[in-house]
């Protein structure tokens, strides 16, 4: 059994460094872009509000996978053509900004007014007010969705296999549909536990760091 356990290793690890990859670029983009996201949303202008309305009602109701799909499958015939790790990181990041940018505008708007126009009577301008008093509280009030989120992120990963990515999940399946085993899977299951633990971790040490502004 542990010859066997080994021998899974390296096909193992190859699709852990494809969910990896597609993880962190997915994080480093999506949560920046919902934060915009966020702003435009709470713009006073009509239209750019209005459009952003629109993008997350898009991205937030409809399935992840289809997006995939419609993004590799879909665009080619207008001409728009990416390749499959490219239509994975846009469906991704796209959605996921959509997501982050409810979160971080619900966020936002929990602040009290009162603390703008405390800072107002400080001598603060408005960068300063926002970026000094009330984006370390929202940070703090927005740590658990986020946490929520990128740890569904984590497993969400495995829908690239509809564009043909040979992912965490996928290596498994190829291995136990090949070995007639049940192994492969329970070793993914293990490898994802462990990557859902090490996010939850990081994220409750990253809200013990905020408790100040409570």
């Amino acid at each position: 059994m542990i010859q066997y356990i080994y021998s899974l290793i390296p096909s193992i690890f190859e699709g852990l460094k494809i969910t990896i990859k597609i993880f962190i670029i997915t994080v480093a983009l999506s949560i920046p872009l919902g934060f915009f996201v966020a702003l435009c949303r709470l713009s006073t202008i009509k239209i750019i509000s209005k459009v952003t309305q629109f993008y997350i009602w898009i991205m937030r109701g409809t399935p992840l996978l289809l997006q995939l799909v419609l993004i590799f499958f879909g665009l080619p015939y207008v001409g728009l053509v990416f390749n499959r790790s490219t239509a994975a990181f846009i469906a991704f990041i796209l959605n996921y900004g959509a997501y982050f940018g409810e979160i971080f505008r619900s966020g936002i708007q929990s602040i009290d007014k009162g603390q703008y126009e405390a800072g107002e009577v400080l001598g603060l301008s408005k960068t300063h007010i926002f970026i000094r008093i009330i984006l370390p509280q929202v940070i703090k009030r927005v740590i658990p969705p986020v946490a929520n989120e990128v740890i569904t992120l984590i497993k969400d990963t495995s829908l690239v296999y509809v564009v043909g990515i040979g992912e965490l999940l996928r290596a498994g399946k190829i291995a136990s549909n090949r070995d007639a085993s049940l192994m492969p899977l329970v070793l993914i299951g293990i490898i994802y536990l462990i990557l859902t633990a090490i996010l939850t971790r990081g994220f409750n040490l990253l809200e013990k760091k905020y408790e100040y502004y409570q």
